[in-house]
Formats: structure tokens, C-alpha cells, sequence
């Protein structure tokens, strides 16, 4: 019988993650006995005192913020996908102790667009420019041909997009938040902010709206979200990206794919309903 191997998602706040949730159902459904998959606590401080713990039964981690960059330091090496943005969500353990550190969250976005039949647009907007956006630019990169509009509520935010837009090669113009309103009228619109922050944008949704990535799950659906899918428009949420993000994740630590999408998105979907 295999020896047990942990899991887990660090970050603070944390006990809203639905991580556990769904890399446990893809643990079950894959047959893995003896796998665990936790979540903790744990902020910026903290987080070097939390890799001293970590002994060979430690498969992987599962980071959110504040963590994404916090872990570089704490790392052997990381992919080129997390050095693009400098942001880490995922971290290896082999059992010799090397910690390897990835970012599934740009792929991740790139394959919930495709699942919904988006996989090349002439140009996109996106709302916001926190950490999320950052991803959410490299995964542009991938499938916009031309322009990112980015709605900016700060100066030194729109300066980090410029930073971010100059190192993917990505033609970006920077907007003010004062006129998101035109952002609707994208082929493809990605929102990046906290809850609530688009709400007042729902009232100027066009009549025939292209494509919204809105990367929050919960509350779902968002006020924005709801009124474009009224008016008829393609609507990706925060729990694709979650899954197929999470897809990733189980792949890299357990070695087992394909990872269990659909059973992972139902386990998720329960958890949400639940709430």
C-alpha cells in the first residue's frame, strides 16, 4: 500500500477556499487512498515557518493570497508560466524535498474560455488590476490579438498594468474606472475585482453582449453576470476557473491524468449550493 501524502491550500483568509473540496473529489473519484488535502491559515509571516514543516509525505500546495509571491524566496525553482507574472499558486514537493513553484491559474483561465467555445478574440477589456488581473493579462496574451483595455481605480495600479502589459508583449491601453461603461462593449470583458465593485456597471450592459469572464464564484451568479446572461450573453464564472485550475493542480501532484473535471465541478458546484 502507498504511504499517505498531504495537501493543502495556504492562505489568509482562508476557510471561504473551496479548494479541499474539490481536490478531494478528485482524490475519491482517481482511487487515491491515503491522500489528504487540508487548508490552513497562514499569512506572509508566517509562511517560511510553515515550509519547515513539511516533510516527505507532502505532495503539493495550493496557495492564495496574500501568498502568490510571498513563496518565490521560499522555492528551488519556478516555471516560466509563474515567472511571467511573478505570482506562484502552486508548489510541488518531491519526496527528496526540492519545491517546485507554478502558476495554473493563467492556463486555467485560457481553458475555461476555450470550454466555452473562446479561444481567439481581436481584442478584450479587462476591469480591474490587482494580482488577478496580472494573470488574467498573460492569459490574454494567449488569445487576443490585438488590444487589452484595462479600467483602472489608481494611478499606481494602471503603472503595474504598463509594467505587466511591457513584459507579456501585450498592447495595453489604460482607462480610468469612470468610463468601465465602455469596457461592455469588448468581445470579451474579464472582471477581476472584489465583490460588489461591478454592480453599478449591470445598468449599462448592451442589448447583445459578447463574452463576461467574471473570476468570482461566490456570490454566484454577480450582479453583472446575471444581467448579461438575461441579455444573452456568454457568461464564464469564477468556479470554471477554479476547476480548471484545480485540474492542474491534482495533475501535478498526484501524476494521475487526466484529472476529474467534471466530477470536480459537481463536488463544487454541491459546496456552493450548500452555502
Amino acid at each position: 500500500m502507498a504511504a499517505p501524502r498531504r495537501a493543502a491550500v495556504l492562505g489568509s483568509p482562508i476557510a471561504h477556499s473551496l479548494s479541499p473540496v474539490l481536490h478531494r473529489a478528485a482524490y475519491a473519484e482517481l482511487g487515491l487512498e491515503g491522500w489528504t488535502y487540508d487548508r490552513f491559515e497562514v499569512d506572509e509571516n508566517a509562511l517560511p515557518g510553515f515550509f519547515e514543516t513539511l516533510g516527505p509525505e507532502w505532495a503539493g500546495l495550493s496557495l492564495t493570497m496574500p501568498l502568490k509571491r510571498a513563496v518565490i524566496p521560499l522555492l528551488d525553482a519556478i516555471s516560466d508560466t509563474a515567472a511571467s507574472v511573478d505570482a506562484v499558486n502552486t508548489v510541488v514537493c518531491t519526496q527528496d524535498g526540492r519545491r517546485t513553484g507554478d502558476n495554473t491559474d493563467i492556463p486555467g483561465m485560457v481553458a475555461a474560455l476555450r470550454e466555452h467555445g473562446i479561444d481567439k478574440v481581436e481584442h478584450a477589456a479587462i476591469l480591474g488590476a490587482g494580482a488577478t488581473a496580472s494573470s488574467a493579462l498573460a492569459a490574454l496574451s494567449r488569445i487576443c490579438s490585438g488590444e487589452v483595455a484595462v479600467y483602472v481605480r489608481s494611478e499606481a495600479r494602471a503603472a503595474e498594468m504598463r509594467e505587466w502589459a511591457e513584459r507579456l508583449d501585450v498592447a495595453v491601453r489604460i482607462s480610468d474606472w469612470d468610463d468601465a461603461e465602455r469596457a461592455l462593449h469588448a468581445p470579451l470583458v474579464v472582471t477581476t475585482t472584489p465583490v460588489g465593485v461591478t454592480d453599478p456597471l449591470a445598468r449599462a450592459v448592451p442589448e447583445r453582449p459578447a463574452a463576461l469572464f467574471d473570476v468570482l464564484y461566490d456570490p454566484w451568479p454577480t450582479v453583472l453576470a446575471a444581467r448579461w446572461s438575461a441579455y444573452g450573453g456568454a457568461v464564464v464564472g469564477g468556479l470554471d476557473l477554479l476547476v480548471h485550475q484545480a485540474v492542474l493542480q491534482v495533475e501535478q501532484m498526484t501524476g494521475r491524468s487526466p484529472a476529474p473535471l467534471e466530477a470536480m465541478r459537481n463536488a463544487g458546484e454541491r459546496a456552493l449550493a450548500a452555502r
